[in-house]
């Protein structure tokens, strides 16, 4: 039997899945730990965590598997590591942690990007990176250069989460064109590390590491990693993905055209295409896709919008009343109209909005009318108010070039809620299909792909199927567009 082994490793916690590559199917999966993963702010705006603890639960994970099920570890014939995107973890020559990892929400980088921005020329980071330099991993190196001097004359290496997870696994310091892409060291116009973004830093290239394809034989498990893990050491680790681009790897968007959409606590829309376009008010992030070539090339284009699942979640908690779960909900929010008899919700209560050129707003409620409006039409304002911002940013795609032919999702979080899915498939115009699969079980399909387990992308997809697709509702198409056409209005006169 081949086996394939992928984690996810995020901020709030690790997954591990043990997958059968054969039949695509998911033997054992584990979570830890079972609470969130603390995230240290020691100033406000900065977010950090230290890369041991990742590894700690990477192992804690990985224990839990071979509790649930018994297998031996030489059947484990590859290992694939998604990870928390933009952050950045410095070691030294011993590849010992120099200080906690500078994560993917802390802002404390900004302006230094603001000013990359400007000394190196808009234009030129636009057409060269396909983004501005912003809060992104190489700003967040040029700040401990800036502010932390003795740290930073002891770096050897910089990596990113999952390079660092590597590194335990192989002892090999090693990263890809779409992890570089991520940190905004990547030229697109070039197909090589951006050493202009460096020069302008005054950081050397040496401490950037080796770059090998996304999908290949990046190192073996060494014998003090093996003993870690409880696995087989020479065991290859072949795949490493950011966490968005790896999420549209698990749901097999590879082509263009193909779009995954992920709507938790922040909503995210990943498109893929093969033309090297950007936004001129950077209000989307281009990056190298996991299967980009020179010959074939792939870029993500990747949407943020921070107001989703949390906006839901609030109301549950601080709105719903004692007892009130999710589905029950969604049963409410369905017995309101189509357009909530012009109750409009802007979800923007999460921060700085990159669609809206970071601006803040905050979230906030119009048209409400104590004589009309009850709990369900706050409750279906809120889903559409979240699905109208989410096409409100893939316009910004579309006026890229971005095609929106097929959009797939997980079977998770906010599309649990017919009511949502069916909004965001009548608004957007696509048919939605939604998986169940999630970033650790991708982790495993592309470990099997770099290890050359499968012919190609077809047979790595094995027993990935829809469990269900949601078509535009043609009858409520009308009402629809009204909606959002009066939720658009109000959007720009708060703006």
């Amino acid at each position: 039997m081949a086996l394939l082994l992928g984690y996810d490793v995020g901020s709030s916690s690790v997954k591990a899945t043990l997958m059968d590559a054969g039949t695509g199917k998911a033997l054992a999966a584990a979570t830890s730990p079972d609470r969130e993963l603390e995230i240290i702010a020691r100033q406000p705006g900065w977010a950090e965590q230290h890369p041991d603890t990742w590894w700690q639960h990477v192992k804690l994970a990985t224990q839990k598997i071979r509790d649930k099920t018994r297998f031996d570890p030489g059947d484990v014939k590859a290992i694939g590591i998604s990870y928390q995107m933009h952050g950045l973890v410095v070691v030294d020559k011993n590849k010992q942690v120099l200080r906690p990892a500078i994560i993917w929400c802390d802002s404390r980088a900004v302006p230094i990007g603001q000013k990359a921005a400007k000394d190196i020329g808009a234009k030129k980071c636009l057409k060269r990176l396909l983004n501005l330099p912003g809060n992104f991993t190489a700003s967040k190196l040029k700040w401990v250069k800036d502010n932390e001097p003795k740290v930073y004359a002891k770096i050897d290496k910089m990596m990113l989460p999952g390079d660092f997870i590597a590194m335990k696994m192989t002892g090999e310091i090693r990263t890809t064109p779409s992890g570089l892409s991520e940190g905004i060291l990547w030229d697109f116009e070039k197909d090589k590390l951006a050493d202009f973004v460096l020069d302008n830093y005054g950081i050397s290239p040496d401490v950037v590491a080796e770059t090998v394809p996304t999908f290949s034989l990046q190192g073996e498990l060494t014998g003090a990693g093996a003993a870690e893990l409880g696995l087989k050491a020479g065991t290859p680790v072949s795949y490493r993905g950011g966490d968005q681009p790896n999420n549209a790897l698990s749901l097999s968007v590879l082509k263009p055209g193909e779009v995954a959409v992920t709507a938790g606590t922040s909503g995210v829309v990943y498109g893929v295409t093969d033309q090297k376009n950007f936004d001129p008010k950077s209000r989307v992030n281009i990056f190298v896709h996991v299967n980009h070539t020179e010959k074939k090339p792939r870029y993500g284009v990747l949407l943020c919008l921070n107001g989703t699942g949390i906006l839901n979640s609030w109301l549950k908690h601080n709105f719903g009343g004692d007892g009130l779960d999710y589905p029950q909900m969604n049963d409410l929010a369905a017995q309101a109209p189509v357009g909530s008899e012009g109750l409009v919700i802007l979800p923007y209560g999460n921060g700085a909005e990159r669609t809206l050129e970071n601006r803040d707003i905050g979230a906030s409620i119009h048209g409400w009318n104590f004589n009309i409006h009850r709990k369900p039409h706050v409750l279906r304002a809120t889903q559409e108010g979240i699905v109208f911002a989410l096409n409100c940013g893939l316009q910004i795609m579309r006026d890229m070039g971005t095609r929106l032919k097929t959009v797939k999702a997980g079977n998770a979080n906010m599309f649990l809620s017919p009511l949502f899915a069916e909004a965001f498939a009548t608004v957007t115009g696509a048919t939605v299909e939604l998986y169940k699969t999630d970033g650790s079980q991708g982790a495993a399909r592309g470990a099997g792909l770099g290890a050359g387990l499968y012919r190609g992308p077809e047979d790595a997809f094995v027993g990935l199927e829809p469990v269900r697709k949601v078509e535009p509702n043609k009858q409520r198409k009308k009402a629809y567009q009204g909606a959002y056409e009066n939720w658009q209005a109000v959007l720009n006169r708060q703006l």
